[in-house]
């Protein structure tokens, strides 16, 4: 792979990191984006070595930030962040969007040299992307060309043949030690920076929109309102949480294709990986 990083387009494949919510898919893909700066060819390359490219359905929606746990930009580390704020809550953006928009990106990155690595836990966008899924809108006109066409067919061999440019790694955590992740995770969510967003987005939105609904904004609402306590809050926003990890786990767990790591042994193989070729 070095050799071909040489002329200034990356050629390697593209990483992609799944796992379930609350696994630790954003950390560690900043972790490895880091440390790509000390391999060569990046070493002496201007600029971050890798780009991120969120595959998550929620963090596409603007002003949803505390809520969707996106990284925020001092999070980012310097990282480049992509998928992120796309859309308003409320307004249309489809998995097909999702696909044509991460498609050219990934093109961006390599043209640049670095290494586009998509992360994200939302199966579907996941599948699209690494199965090379083909949609045909109303008008018969394929939507990776026109994405503002509707997505009313799938034209695909589903999930046939993985393309070979991606290699996908997975978080692998038990059950128990996910479920306390998710626990202390509602405990640092549930202040008040996550009630003033609540508070900012219904006033704009209102709940007419499944972004609103499906979210731990519904939770923390009824706290604001007190109908519920904030133990009753952080307990239904854990439970649903914790059943939306095993949907994930459920879905990911049909694609053989996933290499499945703890944690901290994801970074050395990813690298390993785009070191590799």
């Amino acid at each position: 792979m070095a050799e071909k990083q040489h002329s200034n387009h990356y050629d390697g494949p593209v990483v992609v990191i799944v796992g379930p919510t609350g696994s630790g898919k954003t950390g560690v893909s900043i972790e490895i984006a880091k440390k790509l700066k000390d391999f060569s060819p990046f070493c002496n390359q201007d600029g971050p070595a890798a780009e991120i490219i969120s595959a998550d359905s929620r963090a596409i929606y603007k002003y949803m930030d505390i809520g969707t746990a996106k990284p925020l930009p001092e999070e980012q580390n310097g990282i480049p962040h992509h998928g992120i704020d796309l859309v308003e809550p409320g307004e249309r953006f489809t998995v097909a969007d999702w696909k044509y928009y991460t498609e050219q990106e990934i093109s961006s990155i390599r043209e640049k040299g670095r290494v586009p690595m998509v992360v994200g836990g939302t199966g579907l966008y996941i599948d699209a992307l690494v199965y090379g899924y083909n949609f045909i809108g109303k008008t018969g006109e394929k939507v990776n060309d026109d994405p503002s066409a509707l997505p009313e067919q799938k034209k695909c061999s589903d999930r046939e043949k993985m393309l070979s440019e991606y290699k996908i790694f997975g978080i692998l955590w038990k059950p128990d030690e996910l479920r306390t992740r998710l626990t202390e995770r509602a405990n640092k969510l549930f202040v008040q920076s996550l009630y003033d967003e609540t508070d900012f987005l219904v006033k704009k939105y209102g709940w007419g929109s499944q972004a609103m609904k499906s979210n731990i904004y519904q939770f923390a609402w009824e706290y604001m309102q007190g109908k519920i306590s904030l133990e009753e809050a952080k307990k239904r926003f854990i439970y649903d949480d914790w059943h939306l990890a095993k949907r994930q786990i459920t879905w990911f767990k049909r694609n053989d294709k996933i290499v499945w790591l703890p944690l901290d042994k994801i970074p050395e193989n990813v690298l390993k990986c785009i070191q590799d070729g």
